[in-house]
């Protein structure tokens, strides 16, 4: 095979692109995928899709004001999908040279005539893909971060150090860790999509240790943004986990109960979560899922509703398309209670008989909200709302069965009465349905807090059944 200029060029790339902190150039990884497509055209692939990638990154982490790690990572990636018809084959390689593009289109190749047919195999329908304006709209993802390992361990010594000094009750650190991530990508397919970015994610983090002997707790707590200028200041984050930690010192057991519950709103993106889950394209065409046939169907009390919107500047889950290239839309996904839509990508869409909702790789940008909500309605508020019963702030293990419902997690938190914190709780499990928890869902806080790209406030559930001592 001819080499050309461009592939050269990516082949030889060792240094890094000064102004990018990138060892490739966009124009290189743009010509890597017109190479890719073109073998794949030329050994008689009815339709094929490419995706070149490459991340770089540092982690520091330090522990009691000492260095313990400093890891660089640097990895580089090209995955190609050939169609013959309704056979799909894909393969991938980290090496960009001609010949290895040649090998991995084969390979592609190889696997999909021995792959048996599939009616929901191919590409995206030319209608459903990001063109023009559409596939280059700017987010504002990328923020590289111009840190060296020393400025890092700075930062989170600083951190560290400003939870050790909380109070004299935090005795010890698990450490604290910065973390600066950086990537791009381009990718392709014979239909006529061409796109790609550059993206960003930075974080700081610390898990301070208080008590002694039986009466030890830990707790931590983080910063992450694209830009880390957004960042929370670093003595912030150590305060506030230093403070977190103490909280939970004197955890008590208590009787088995059934009780109301409040999420508190770092957990509550994990009930958004399970709800994606539970509507998301595999689960529903293997029939996986509690949430079967819930379109249209009100699966939410009537004040509550999901809404997406896959273009906030910055946002963790922003995209102006999906993995497959299919443009992505802001929607409802549920309004006054009832489900508007599911989480489709083209595959899941043809085996459902239905349209793909641009969610290959996932949801981007939710926010869950209730028509009830006070912008007074702080955390102070929603346990004055929850009266007697239990806050979570923490959960463990996995025991959520999408399929089923069935709901039961290992939990830590704090016993209320009357609006007011009693004393921490441990050792307990709270145990429900998904689906009666949904419907249960009486109040969501104005404490909105965005994990990853899902956002939701202290989210109050009617009952909940809690497994104590007594259980």
């Amino acid at each position: 095979m001819p080499q050309t200029k461009a592939a050269q060029a990516a082949a030889s790339a060792t240094s890094t692109t000064p102004s990018t902190g990138f060892a490739y150039s966009r124009e290189q990884f743009q010509q890597l995928i017109e190479d890719a497509l073109s073998v794949a055209r030329k050994k008689g692939a009815s339709d094929a899709a490419a995706e070149v990638s490459e991340g770089a990154g540092l982690s520091v982490s330090v522990r009691k004001g000492k260095l313990e790690n400093v890891e660089r990572n640097r990895d580089k990636t090209i995955g190609i999908t050939v169609y013959l018809g309704q056979r799909r084959g894909n393969a991938t390689t980290s090496d960009f040279s001609p010949e290895a593009l040649e090998r991995t289109v084969q390979a592609a190749y190889d696997i999909a005539r021995h792959t048996a047919e599939d009616p929901a195999a191919g590409l995206p329908d030319e209608a459903d893909i990001a063109t023009g304006k559409a596939a280059r709209r700017d987010l504002d993802l990328f923020h590289p971060w111009a840190i060296d390992a020393e400025g890092a361990a700075e930062l989170a010594r600083r951190c560290e150090d400003a939870a050790l000094v909380v109070d004299p009750r935090i005795t010890n650190s698990e450490g604290a860790g910065v973390s600066a991530q950086q990537s791009h990508f381009w990718a392709g397919n014979t239909r006529g999509f061409r796109g790609g970015y550059a993206s960003s994610r930075h974080s700081l983090s610390v898990s301070p240790i208080a008590g002694r002997g039986n009466d030890m707790q830990r707790d931590f707590w983080y910063t992450s943004e694209r830009d880390a200028r957004d960042m929370a200041k670093p003595e912030a984050v150590g305060r506030y986990a230093a403070e977190r930690a103490l909280s939970r010192l004197k955890s008590r057991k208590i009787a088995t109960c059934e009780v109301p519950v409040l999420f508190e709103n770092t957990l509550a993106a994990g009930l958004l979560g399970a709800y994606v889950q539970a509507t998301s394209g595999g689960a529903l065409y293997r029939r996986a899922t509690f949430l079967l046939d819930s379109l249209g169907k009100p699966i939410f009390p009537k004040h509550l509703q999901i809404t997406e919107d896959p273009h906030i500047l910055k946002g963790k889950g922003s995209a102006p398309f999906d993995d497959e290239g299919v443009l992505t839309r802001k929607r409802q996904v549920v309004k006054n209670g009832v489900v508007q839509g599911y989480f489709l990508s083209s595959y899941s869409a043809r085996k459902l008989g239905m349209k793909t909702t641009g969610h290959a790789g996932g949801s981007q940008n939710l926010v869950m909200s209730s028509k009830l909500t006070d912008p007074k309605d702080n955390l102070k508020a929603m346990l004055k709302k929850l009266g007697t019963g239990l806050f979570v702030t923490e959960l463990m293990g996995q025991g959520v069965n999408y399929v089923t419902g069935d709901y039961s997690r290992g939990a830590a938190g704090y016993w209320v009465e009357n609006g007011v914190i009693q004393h921490p709780v441990h050792e307990i499990t709270i145990a429900g349905h998904l689906g009666e928890m949904f419907q249960q869902i009486v109040g969501i806080g104005a404490d909105a807090y965005t994990y990853g790209s899902k956002t939701v406030g202290s989210v109050l559930i009617e009952r909940m059944k809690i497994a104590g001592h007594g259980g």
